[in-house]
């Protein structure tokens, strides 16, 4: 054996370090997961215990996701300045105060409140979990990595459904949005033992313990040297955020591109479904508690089976495929969902018309899991040139929770005021249109360094070419 050659022991260690990294990010995806999750089973008794109108119901939904687009503008700061690892933690603190402060709320105001601080971790979550992975992964498992980050976040969605509906039963919404604080818990005891990302160490002057953790993870001595002399050499150009934003025009494209891909991921309507399902199987015809927080688990089983698709995909077929096929099946399944509606606003009740519009909205779901759900947060985390990663990421993040809240905030006032058919129909077009999009913008960046995809950016590059 060459005296260069990795030890077994090395290789095991590195893996076991690789899977508790994996694990402990795959946390922060699952208390993104059980916030999104946990408020479309509690909201219907909420709503009931206090008697709120629609808009009143939008602003509790809507109110975490303003709070997120704060925590990702945070984020971004913490994230340099006190490096992924700390930032990830105060999410999980964070987390905690929020779910408490939620479960205990006396009344609608604190209960908003304490989802804006809820909003905050998980703004801080999604925007430090991704970062983290994608500048700890090795560069050929990048994609499958981040995606296992959004199955996660699939998984807590999938986890509060099933909380959600055990607790329904007795309609105790309090101890829904308390219990999800346990895994918290689990996150803090978890990150405490965690490295920090070599790029971020390496970027702050701490360069040897960056060359550690790079050998820690990659024990082949020459692929950790290449790796650490490709990092030193992309911080040699002082480059830094808002700074680079202004100054050069392909930053601004990459930032440009992030913004676009989370927008695209929010309005393509998903999580109208996520946040309101309960209320959009009631649309449907099914009229019981019962009935709707069955529909709403097997929603979430959809959504956490269909992302293992997009985990096999991402790396494989590619990300733009995988983007272009979901979106189509996303338009073709809301347009179908719209028509059920019509025929059911027309005062037709047929078994057949709910249970077609239940299985498109699933549909749909799948759509989404395989394709801009886990996928956009992958593209969004390797666009961006290191110097400006933290001001790209935190744009795109925060855009994600701005379009989000959006979302959130109009899909009742949208029923009430277009009717659910044409609801549904209007996230149909929006769906085919994100199609054009994608061809038009979107890169194929799979097995490809973010060295690679940086120099091809800053050499000006088309977007859709710069992982060629």
């Amino acid at each position: 054996m060459s005296v260069h050659a990795p030890s077994v022991d090395m290789e095991k260690r590195a893996s076991r370090l690789k899977v508790f990294i994996y694990f402990a990010a795959g946390m922060a995806g699952l208390l993104f997961g059980l916030d999104q999750g946990v408020i479309s089973g509690a909201l219907p008794f909420i709503s009931q215990e206090w008697n709120l109108s629609s808009s009143a119901q939008e602003w509790v939904v809507s109110s975490m996701m303003v709070g997120a687009a704060a925590g990702a503008i945070a984020a971004s700061f913490l994230a340099k300045q006190i490096g992924r690892k700390k930032s990830l933690m105060i999410g999980a603190a964070l987390f905690i105060a929020g779910s408490l402060g939620s479960g205990l709320a006396g009344s609608v105001d604190m209960l908003i409140i304490s989802r804006l601080v809820l909003g905050l971790s998980v703004g801080i979550a999604s925007y430090t979990a991704p970062l983290y992975l994608a500048e700890m992964a090795d560069k050929d498992a990048r994609g499958k990595v981040i995606s296992g980050y959004q199955l996660m976040v699939t998984v807590g969605i999938l986890a509060a459904f099933l909380s959600d509906t055990a607790f329904s039963y007795t309609g105790n919404w309090r101890m829904m949005l308390m219990v999800i604080a346990i895994p918290a818990v689990i996150l803090i005891m978890t990150v405490i033992k965690l490295p920090d990302s070599p790029r971020w160490l390496a970027a702050v002057g701490r360069t040897e313990e960056a060359d550690e953790v790079i050998k820690s993870l990659n024990p082949d001595p020459k692929a950790a040297d290449e790796e650490m002399a490709d990092i030193k050499e992309s911080l040699k150009v002082k480059q830094a955020g808002w700074q680079l934003f202004k100054t050069n025009s392909n930053v601004r494209r990459a930032v440009f591109l992030g913004v676009l891909l989370q927008a695209m991921q929010q309005f393509t309507g998903f999580n109208v479904i996520m946040y309101y399902s309960p209320k959009i199987l009631s649309l449907a015809g099914f009229s019981t508690t019962e009935e709707q927080m069955i529909g709403t688990v097997i929603n979430g089983i959809v959504f956490t089976l269909s992302t293992f698709i997009a985990i096999w995909m991402v790396d494989k077929s590619g990300r733009k495929p995988a983007l272009k096929v979901g979106f189509g099946v996303m338009a073709a399944s809301m347009a179908v969902v719209g028509y059920c509606m019509s025929i059911l606003e027309s005062g037709m009740a047929a078994t057949w018309v709910s249970y077609l519009a239940a299985i498109m909205t699933m549909v749909s779901i799948a759509g989404f899991g395989m394709s801009a759900g886990p996928i956009v947060w992958v593209l969004c985390s390797e666009i961006q040139p290191l110097k400006s990663r933290e001001f790209g990421i935190a744009c795109s993040t925060m855009t994600n929770w701005i379009t989000c809240a959006i979302v959130g905030a109009t899909f009742l006032s949208l029923v009430d005021t277009l009717g659910s058919a044409h609801t549904f129909w209007l996230y149909a077009l929006l769906n085919g249109f994100f199609i054009a999009l994608t061809m038009m913008y979107v890169p194929e960046t799979k097995n490809v360094s973010l060295e690679k995809i940086e120099h091809n950016l800053l050499s000006g590059k088309k977007l859709r070419n710069i992982g060629v």
